[in-house]
């Protein structure tokens, strides 16, 4: 077994005064994995904006286009399952390196793209680098603050995973009108330089150990098979159903290969991912509640801005600015939520921030056609303070009780996790609005006019208002539907553990039974 030794010793000592906050070495190694994860995860977002653009640049249909987006994520989800054994085996220092060389490589290539299917194999190259970024900077982080500050460590990596979703749109939609398309990927660039230096200056070099073998058969069953699965899924939006060809062939295959990954690691001692993690009850716990949030948020997620460039006609870069306060409401709670995790075990908060959530999402069912706009961002700050006490914790409550060796393993889980509910709950949600819009005829042609499939002036301006109000009424819905998730995430959320982590001979035990009620 190996242990990946090139990282500073786990943190200061249980209750000294250097325990209660992130050191300078700590911030510093904080600052370097938080422009990685940035890079990685604006482009997942940043891309958004400019398909209709690239569209018009390579004469390529919706569809096809679509595939720069879906060959990013399905080269993230590919790559992310072997992240820990590398980490393990190459030492994290040095694959943090080379991922960044990788990401930046493949930006620089899409910027050259001469035609669009050149385009997307660019992207799955950058998404090979950009899949490793986020969990090896988790592993990274949480080693060089030590169980006692895991909370906090968790509340500084959770600013690039709130703002990539609401900067990405600001920031695609600025680029493209101030330069050209090309910028969304050359922007990369001078970041990733910045990011390499200070990472080869930053973070403590690796001492080489011995590896583990290579869990061969693991990495053929489960990188293809979570690649086909979130595939099929991503395509129900398009299909507009899941029992289409194109969405069940691939997921079906897909699922098979992950079923049959799970009997593969049950039975072998070394596997890919360490299935084992799941006998620590906060693990099982943690992700049982981030598969249900990240269905329920990240679906969610998707809809407000389609809501202000569809019902209320703003452009891009106003949709993506009316997103702000939610990352300003989290921003404000988020580092606040990581210290009091660290204090009271992150059970408490997880519950208080569901409920907060769902306050935020109840004004969202109630949305019109013509809602104002101060209740709207009042309501989205709302849900961005209670998503700063939320996610991260979650995440603090299965990584706080695992040992140095098994950070790595555990930090690529919740990945996995969190990658593969969210492109769930963002197909569930498009679907479920899609069909209410197409129950509907005023608000099915309303919509075709704003695609601009429909000229606006062949349509009634009484019908073409009746319909604005109804697309409106089908986003309102919709939104029920990611409340009623939002509340049954407290059912595990429950469960979660409400004292902080007993620290012992600088691992984290975690709670006692006692301490979780």
């Amino acid at each position: 077994m190996s242990t990946d030794t090139g990282s500073p010793p786990a943190g200061p000592a249980a209750g000294s005064p250097a325990a209660d906050k992130l050191d300078r070495g700590v911030l510093r190694v904080a600052g370097v994995v938080v422009i990685g994860a940035i890079m990685s995860i604006l482009d997942v977002t940043v891309v958004s904006v400019a398909l209709p653009t690239l569209q018009r640049e390579f004469d390529a249909s919706y569809a096809t286009v679509a595939w720069t987006m879906t060959a990013y994520t399905l080269a993230l989800a590919a790559v992310i399952p072997i992240t820990g054994w590398a980490a393990d085996r190459f030492g994290t220092r040095r694959l943090y390196l080379a991922s960044i060389v990788l990401f930046v490589a493949g930006s620089a290539l899409c910027s050259f793209a001469w035609d669009i299917g050149p385009l997307i194999v660019f992207r799955a190259l950058q998404g090979l680098g950009g899949g490793m970024l986020m969990p090896l900077g988790m592993t990274i982080m949480t080693r060089a603050a030590g169980p006692e500050r895991v909370g906090r460590v968790m509340a500084v990596l959770g600013v690039p995973m709130l703002l990539g979703p609401i900067g990405g749109p600001i920031l695609g939609g600025w680029l493209i009108d101030a330069a050209s398309w090309q910028w969304i990927f050359l922007i990369n660039v001078p970041i990733g330089a910045v990011a390499l230096v200070a990472a080869w200056r930053v973070l403590p070099k690796d001492t080489s150990q011995p590896s583990e073998p290579f869990d061969v058969v693991g990495m053929l069953l489960l990188s293809p098979g979570l690649a086909l699965f979130l595939y099929g899924v991503s395509t129900i939006p398009e299909e507009g159903t899941a029992a289409a060809a194109k969405v069940l062939v691939p997921g079906l295959i897909g699922l098979v290969l992950v079923l049959a990954f799970v009997a593969h690691a049950l039975r072998k001692a070394n596997a890919l991912i360490d299935l084992s993690l799941f006998k620590n009850r906060h693990v099982t716990i943690a992700v049982i509640t981030m598969t249900l949030f990240s269905v329920a948020f990240m679906g969610a997620m998707l809809l407000f801005p389609s809501y202000f460039l569809q019902v209320r006609q703003e452009d891009t870069l106003s949709a993506g600015l009316l997103l702000a306060p939610q990352g300003l409401g989290a921003m404000l709670t988020m580092p606040i939520g990581g210290r009091l995790t660290d204090k009271m075990g992150p059970g408490k908060l997880v519950l208080a921030g569901i409920v907060v959530i769902s306050a935020g999402m109840a004004v969202f069912t109630q949305v019109g056609a013509d809602t104002s706009y101060p209740v709207l961002l009042g309501a989205l700050f709302v849900m961005g303070m209670g998503m700063g006490v939320t996610m991260m914790p979650i995440m603090s409550a299965a990584l706080s009780t695992l040992t140095d060796h098994q950070i790595a393993r555990g930090s690529t889980m919740m990945n996995i996790v969190q990658q593969t509910a969210g492109s769930i709950g963002t197909a569930v949600m498009s679907v479920i609005f899609t069909n209410r819009v197409l129950d509907d005829p005023a608000a099915g042609t309303y919509s075709a006019v704003v695609q601009e499939k429909v000229p606006a002036d062949q349509v009634p301006p009484a019908l073409l208002e009746q319909g604005r109000t109804a697309l409106a009424e089908s986003f309102g819905g919709t939104y029920t539907v990611a409340l009623a998730l939002i509340v049954a995430c407290l059912v595990p959320a429950l469960f979660l553990p409400r004292r902080k982590s007993v620290v012992k001979d600088g691992q984290a035990q975690g709670p006692s039974v006692t301490a979780m009620h």
